[in-house]
This record gives C-alpha cells, sequence and structure tokens, in this order.
C-alpha cells in the first residue's frame, strides 16, 4: 500500500510539472505571457464555468468582483487593435446547462496585467488586462454591485 502511494504522489507531481512547464513556454513565446484570469458577475445569475481563449476559467456567483486566480490565458505584452480572445460560460436556468459562446474584443491596455471577464445582462461580455483586482476602485470598470431593493412609502 505504501509503494502505491509513492507511486501515486510521484504521478501527481510530474503531472503538475507537466502542466507548469506548458504555461511557463507559453508566457516565454516572443511578446506574450500567461495572464491569471479573474470574473467579475455584473448580473443576477451565477456563472456555473467560463472559458476564455486558450486557458482557464473559473465560475461567479451573482454580483461577483473577482480576483485573478485561474490560470491562465495567453496574451500579447502589448495591446493591439483587433485583438480578440473567445469567452465560453455556462449559465444555467432552472438547473438545465445554458453554453454560451462570444468572440469578444479586448480593451486597450497600456501594460500587462492580468484578464477580468465582466459579465453583465443581456450576455455582454467585455474584457480587461489590468493589475488591479475586480472590487478596486482603480479596476478599469466599475465593480459589480447588486442592485438594493426600492423602499415604497405609504
Amino acid at each position: 500500500m505504501r509503494s502505491f502511494l509513492h507511486l501515486f504522489l510521484i504521478l501527481q507531481l510530474t503531472g503538475c510539472a507537466s502542466s507548469l512547464n506548458k504555461n511557463l513556454s507559453q508566457a516565454e513565446e516572443p511578446g506574450t505571457y500567461g495572464a491569471q484570469v479573474g470574473i467579475v458577475n455584473h448580473t443576477e445569475k451565477y456563472i456555473y464555468s467560463t472559458h476564455v481563449g486558450d486557458g482557464g476559467g473559473g465560475h461567479a456567483s451573482a454580483y461577483t468582483n473577482g480576483v485573478a486566480n485561474i490560470c491562465c490565458v495567453t496574451v500579447p505584452d502589448e495591446w493591439y487593435p483587433g485583438f480578440r480572445l473567445k469567452v465560453n460560460w455556462d449559465m444555467p436556468v432552472n438547473g438545465v446547462h445554458v453554453y454560451k459562446e462570444k468572440v469578444v474584443e479586448v480593451e486597450k491596455y497600456d501594460e500587462p496585467g492580468s484578464v477580468y471577464l465582466h459579465f453583465f445582462p443581456n450576455d455582454q461580455v467585455r474584457i480587461v488586462v489590468t493589475r488591479w483586482v475586480g472590487g478596486s476602485p482603480e479596476h478599469p470598470i466599475a465593480r459589480a454591485v447588486k442592485p438594493s431593493s426600492v423602499i415604497q412609502e405609504k
């Protein structure tokens, strides 16, 4: 049993090293780097999963201002006009998976950073590259805020 456990751990570590080498090699391509991915959900719906470009994604509760902690998507060091990424996401309705896909132009950025996917009502998606987390006042798009209920006067 102990030998089996050691073999299992070695295989796990080998897989992690292989995955790490792949991400490092992507980042070493001239003029590109591997950016972390964050999700900001400006909707009342739960996002079950996302995928962007050649990299990862994640999930997000309604009105969530995420941090970029999902690895990685390859992006150019410098923005260029027409730079687009394909975004896939699953936003279930009544327990039924609803898969969506859109090619989104990445908004202009002046320095490398993390990639943030912003999801809005009516399947609107914006992508920004920034070093500021989703809820930061310095983030290029205003934070997701749950609308407050309206108090009616009698």
